[in-house]
């Protein structure tokens, strides 16, 4: 019996060491590769987005289009500043190995074909658009967005088959103003309008005494503006952005008081100027969400921050932007965020879509008005940009979503 015992023990022992030896196998198979290189292992990569960015240089001036008449004081029409059009290189593909917008050098994947978009047809795309109305409606940023198109659909030139319809929506100039809320261009052939509304904030200003608007404005951060409520339903596009006004040097400027709800606001978070912004962006992008089923012929956009590059102070402490080397840190953006996270958030889970152009137009430090100013000399706009130049890219991306 005893002997019966150990040979069981002895047994199972045995089997022991077998499996030992088996596991053994199997881990230096794993690690010769026989497994692992036969692609059972997922890996994580990360979101390549990659966009031709049209170069500009500044050597150049076409003294046209007067029409677009500059309600900033940091930047002029294009008629001021010129259209800085020479010879731009090809636009940029995606380029592996690049160096990404830190300077570091990043491989993409080797499996990775980026974006690439087809290349703008001003004919083509009036077809597409044919008896259609697209609207810009933001900041100056929006009406250089505006700017923009109208100059790669007409290649700046005056053409007797577009026709100025701002007085159909209301865009004449009011008593004691010098200039248009906006402009509307109807190209004639193929019915279609384009036109820009200039709403700096995206929410309903209203005199505090319309006897006389020189007492400042109610800021509604809860309405859209009245142009949207007034036009929304002749619209098929509708671009929107906001930022660079929400700043306390702006709404004193402007004299703005924030209003909520019809009455002056006194909640503490609104009262952050930010907070307000992402209060009131929140608030536009819910509205016209709401509107959406009601008006199924229409596609609305929220472009993002377009990015400033003032180096070595701002824009009245001697802040400048005189490089004139495109695509100085990299022709590439790696990210599976944008870098307008705020705005990013306010149209996820809505009908609304993102025209992301912040982490692409930070590459492009370079191609701001920057000294070459008709006016203001001494302060440079790193803000605005030279036209041709990037916001002809912002279009592209949006004729491509179209």
């Amino acid at each position: 019996m005893r002997l019966v015992n150990l040979n069981g023990l002895r047994f199972k022992q045995l089997k022991l060491v077998c499996l030992a030896l088996f596991v053994v196998l199997l881990t230096w198979r794993w690690e010769k590769g026989s497994l692992r290189n036969r692609g059972y292992l997922l890996r994580s990569e990360p979101l390549v987005l990659s966009h031709p960015v049209k170069s500009n240089h500044r050597d150049n001036h076409i003294s046209k289009e007067e029409i677009f008449a500059s309600s900033d004081p940091l930047v002029q029409s294009v008629t001021e500043v010129g259209r800085e059009a020479t010879a731009a290189p090809p636009p940029q593909s995606v380029v592996h190995k690049a160096e990404n917008v830190t300077g570091k050098r990043e491989a993409s994947p080797p499996d990775k074909k980026g974006c690439d978009m087809p290349e703008f047809q001003a004919s083509q795309f009036l077809t597409r658009m044919q008896d259609k109305t697209i609207a810009f409606v933001g900041d100056s940023l929006g009406r250089q967005m505006f700017q923009s198109m109208m100059c790669m659909l007409t290649g700046g030139d005056d053409h007797s088959h577009v026709k100025d319809v701002g007085k159909r929506y209301g865009l004449v100039v009011a008593r004691h103003a010098k200039r248009p809320e906006g402009w509307a261009y109807r190209f004639q052939r193929t019915n279609t309008t384009i036109l820009y509304y200039w709403s700096a904030t995206l929410c309903d200003l209203e005199p505090l005494k319309r006897s006389d608007p020189a007492t400042g404005y109610a800021m509604h951060l809860d309405r859209p503006p009245a142009f949207l409520l007034k036009n929304l339903h002749r619209f098929h596009v509708i671009i929107l952005n906001t930022g660079h006004h929400w700043n306390r040097g702006k709404m004193k400027a402007n004299r703005w008081q924030m209003y909520v709800s019809g009455a002056p606001s006194h909640d503490r978070d609104i009262a952050v100027i930010w907070k307000a912004k992402n209060f009131t962006i929140h608030n536009v992008v819910r509205w016209l969400d709401d509107q959406l089923p009601s008006h199924p012929h229409l596609k609305v956009f929220y472009r993002s921050l377009s990015p400033r590059h003032f180096f070595n102070g701002e824009w009245n402490t001697g802040g400048t932007c005189d490089s004139k080397d495109p695509l100085s840190k990299g022709n590439s953006v790696f990210r599976n965020r944008s870098d307008d996270a705020e705005a990013e958030g306010a149209v996820r889970g809505t009908g609304i879509k993102f025209l992301d152009i912040t982490a692409i137009s930070q590459l492009r430090d370079e191609g701001h008005i920057s000294r070459y100013r008709i006016r203001g000399r001494g302060v440079q706009d790193c803000l605005h940009w030279c036209l041709p130049g990037v916001p002809d890219t912002w279009n592209e991306i949006l004729a491509a979503q179209l």
